[in-house]
């Protein structure tokens, strides 16, 4: 076994491990006095294509790397090529991943979650031929435990009742039950991805430990970007909506399904401009900035989901995918 070690920094959470998410509300140091993460700016402009970081080559298959570190929460991209390959995907924490069909080969988003245990972990890549032959390629990816900022968050009177884990658990199941579809075909497009406000700000960072009117304790699955009442929302990029409507903590919510267990989410709007199985292309309004949900005032938290877990938005549309 071939083992290729990935340390990792920072953090991800797993969607559906158990872990009730934290969802927003206007913290007494609200979102938007908080600066971002240094080193993660909210530009919409994305990387060139990177050489790869580390190639493995077994047999008839060539695995190209494209990341050495991972932080917790981040996603990392796999290519897998070969003459005559018809088809591949990867299994990873217990779980299948599809890759999906380019030019050059077939590509795979592998994504770590912000509880996941500090040791290594097997990544298995299944790949088939057009003459019906099957290789498997075995390596390990370890992982160590990153750390994340804490935040004190107090709702008012009227928004208190959603401190309760029960409705934290009934809004994750009902995540799930959208995430859990996977679309197999490539649905964003050459535009790529891009920040829901162009040139926003990012406030409130994604893994935070928050601490609800000091009883509950979860975590903060997205980033709050800096918006005002009434701003429009944009769709990161192109996609189907795989669900609009309303949900106790997120608020108003839109749901876009990018293909290939690709997820993003649009909280808090104040109105919706778009139905459910709507084809929805890049940088198309979705609606506008609201406080409902779990919020405190008008207030914009955007989410990524990658293979049924949240990850870190932000690094997401940053990193290079193919297009």
């Amino acid at each position: 076994m071939k083992q290729l070690m990935l340390l990792v920094c920072l953090g991800v959470v797993c969607l559906f491990s158990g872990l009730v998410s934290a969802q927003e509300a206007t913290p007494e140091a609200t979102p938007d006095t908080l600066m971002p993460t240094p080193g993660l700016v909210a530009s919409p402009t994305p990387i060139p294509k990177p050489l790869p970081v580390s190639t493995l080559t077994e047999e008839r298959a060539t695995v190209e790397f494209f990341f050495s570190t991972l932080a917790q929460g981040q996603t990392g991209v796999i290519h897998v090529y070969g003459q005559g390959m018809a088809g591949a995907r990867a299994r990873f924490m217990s779980s299948l991943v599809d890759f999906f069909p380019m030019n050059d080969g077939f590509y795979g988003f592998i994504a770590l979650s912000m509880e996941q245990g500090a040791r290594a972990y097997d990544l298995d890549i299944f790949v088939w031929y057009d003459d019906e032959t099957r290789q498997t390629i075995n390596t390990q990816i370890s992982v160590d435990i990153g750390a994340f900022i804490k935040q004190d968050v107090n709702l008012a009177p009227d928004k208190s009742y959603l401190v309760d884990p029960e409705i934290e658990r009934n809004e994750l199941a009902r995540l799930e039950s959208v995430f859990s579809t996977i679309t197999l075909e490539r649905l964003w497009d050459s535009s790529g991805f891009q920040m829901p406000i162009p040139g926003g700000e990012l406030t409130s960072p994604f893994g935070a430990f928050r601490t609800f009117n000091q009883t509950l304790q979860t975590r903060h699955t997205g980033w709050d970007i800096r918006a005002t009442l009434g701003q429009p929302i944009m769709a990161s990029a192109s996609g189907a909506v795989a669900y609009a409507g309303f949900m106790d903590i997120r608020g108003s919510i839109v749901i876009i399904d990018h293909g290939y267990g690709v997820f993003s989410t649009y909280n808090h709007f104040s109105q919706i401009h778009v139905t459910r199985g709507q084809t929805i292309t890049a940088g198309q309004v979705l609606g506008t900035v609201g406080s409902t949900g779990r919020t405190s005032g008008p207030h914009f938290h955007w989410e990524m989901a990658v293979n049924g877990t949240f990850v870190d938005a932000n690094q997401f549309m940053l990193m290079w995918k193919p297009t």
